[in-house]
């Protein structure tokens, strides 16, 4: 595998925060996130494979590459645990990333996302947007997207923040897209292992999610022991874009249960 790009801020002699982002952004959606914990917290990111500034490579993309990805650059930067925070598919990861080595992973922020593998009729959509994507390329996909994933009041009301998620998203390949989207449609159930997860966690979800439903979310959350659910009012699936501030204030106040100072 082609090196992946990733960042590591603050004191290297912390566990780490690690910002998992989501499909089809790349690290640079957490700017916000990593800037509200501040200085004094170690944080690290990355581009998963085939999206932002990481190459592809030569093979298929599946859930489990994200994961040895993750636990890579873990190890590149000498970090022996980590709190995790995912959304969507950065929760898939994390999910994935607790249930294969737990004794790595000392919190979990899980936003806007699921246990559940995908349904046919999923997969039938992940197929039709590759499909769209070979026809017409990376614009009209990213309309779509936007166009599903922010909350009503996004789209009509808040231009800066459609403007800032399709900035996110636009630059991305055809072929990276691609490859994303068959790995999202090819990955395991975790909801089995969400009962064994004995960390700190967090879930929160946007109000507005269409594509993970605050129901979808709050099932979940019942099932993570000792787990707490927030809704982030104004907010669709890119809770964090969207309402930074309630979004950065519920990871800065977990952050801190997790790794008091």
């Amino acid at each position: 595998m082609a090196h992946l790009r990733s960042w590591d801020h603050g004191p290297s002699d912390q566990n780490p925060v690690v910002f998992l982002h989501a499909f089809p952004l790349h690290s640079g959606m957490w700017e916000d996130a990593r800037l509200a914990l501040g200085e004094t917290t170690r944080v690290m990111g990355f581009d998963v494979r085939g999206l932002g500034e990481s190459p592809l490579g030569e093979n298929a993309c599946l859930l489990e590459h994200w994961v040895d990805d993750l636990f890579a650059v873990l190890d590149e930067h000498h970090a022996q645990k980590a709190t995790l925070v995912g959304l969507s598919l950065g929760g898939y990861i994390a999910l994935r990333a607790i249930e294969r080595q737990p004794e790595r992973i000392s919190g979990l922020f899980l936003a806007d996302t699921q246990a559940a593998a995908d349904t046919n009729q999923a997969k039938e959509k992940r197929a039709a947007g590759i499909r769209q994507l070979e026809a017409h390329g990376v614009a009209p996909y990213v309309e779509g997207f936007l166009k599903g994933a922010l909350a009503p009041s996004t789209l009509e009301n808040r231009q800066e923040i459609v403007e800032r998620c399709r900035a996110l998203t636009i630059e991305q390949s055809v072929q990276g897209l691609t490859a994303a989207l068959v790995g999202l449609a090819t990955r395991g159930d975790c909801s089995e292992s969400l009962s064994r997860i004995a960390v700190p966690t967090r879930v929160v979800v946007g109000a507005h999610d269409a594509i993970t439903s605050v129901a979808t979310m709050r099932a979940m959350a019942e099932q993570i022991p000792n787990a707490d659910l927030h809704v982030i009012p104004d907010a669709g699936h890119l809770s964090n874009l969207e309402n930074p501030e309630a979004f950065n204030r519920l990871l800065v106040e977990h952050v801190g249960r997790v790794s008091p100072r």
